[in-house]
Protein backbone atom coordinates (compact mmCIF):
# COMPACT_ATOMS: atom_id res chain seq x y z
CA UNK A 1 0.00 0.00 0.00
CA UNK A 2 3.05 2.41 0.55
CA UNK A 3 4.49 2.08 -2.92
CA UNK A 4 1.02 3.49 -4.67
CA UNK A 5 0.87 6.07 -2.41
CA UNK A 6 4.64 7.24 -3.02
CA UNK A 7 4.04 7.17 -6.55
CA UNK A 8 1.02 9.40 -6.40
CA UNK A 9 2.85 11.80 -4.50
CA UNK A 10 5.83 11.58 -6.88
CA UNK A 11 4.05 12.15 -9.77
CA UNK A 12 1.78 15.28 -7.68
CA UNK A 13 5.43 16.19 -7.08
CA UNK A 14 6.29 16.79 -10.56
CA UNK A 15 2.95 18.22 -11.57
CA UNK A 16 3.74 20.78 -9.58
CA UNK A 17 7.18 21.08 -10.29
CA UNK A 18 6.02 21.69 -13.76
CA UNK A 19 4.09 24.63 -13.58
CA UNK A 20 4.94 27.93 -14.53
CA UNK A 21 5.68 30.57 -11.44
CA UNK A 22 5.18 34.06 -11.89
CA UNK A 23 8.32 34.69 -9.62
CA UNK A 24 10.18 33.18 -12.38
CA UNK A 25 8.99 34.91 -15.49
CA UNK A 26 9.53 38.43 -12.87
CA UNK A 27 13.14 37.36 -12.73
CA UNK A 28 13.77 36.44 -16.64
CA UNK A 29 12.06 39.62 -17.35
CA UNK A 30 13.93 41.35 -15.21
CA UNK A 31 17.59 39.56 -16.50
CA UNK A 32 16.42 40.77 -20.22
CA UNK A 33 16.00 44.22 -19.33
CA UNK A 34 19.39 43.90 -17.18
CA UNK A 35 20.98 42.65 -20.56
CA UNK A 36 19.76 45.13 -23.12
CA UNK A 37 20.64 47.92 -20.55
CA UNK A 38 24.36 46.34 -20.48
CA UNK A 39 24.05 46.19 -24.91
CA UNK A 40 22.57 49.96 -24.45
CA UNK A 41 25.44 51.26 -22.81
CA UNK A 42 28.12 49.47 -24.61
CA UNK A 43 26.84 50.77 -27.78
CA UNK A 44 26.39 54.18 -26.05
CA UNK A 45 30.51 54.24 -25.02
CA UNK A 46 31.22 52.91 -28.22
CA UNK A 47 29.89 56.16 -29.78
CA UNK A 48 31.47 58.16 -27.52
CA UNK A 49 34.74 56.94 -28.27
CA UNK A 50 34.12 57.24 -32.04
CA UNK A 51 33.31 60.90 -31.72
CA UNK A 52 36.65 61.15 -29.22
CA UNK A 53 38.72 59.90 -31.97
CA UNK A 54 36.87 61.96 -34.49
CA UNK A 55 37.61 64.83 -32.20
CA UNK A 56 41.31 63.69 -31.77
CA UNK A 57 41.47 63.60 -36.12
CA UNK A 58 40.09 66.39 -36.51
CA UNK A 59 42.46 68.58 -33.76
CA UNK A 60 45.84 67.46 -35.16
CA UNK A 61 44.74 68.35 -38.55
CA UNK A 62 44.02 71.52 -37.84
CA UNK A 63 47.39 72.10 -36.34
Amino acid sequence: MKKPIFMLLAAGLFAFASCDSPAENQAEQTEEAVEESEDNAEEAADDMEDAADDMEDTTATVQ
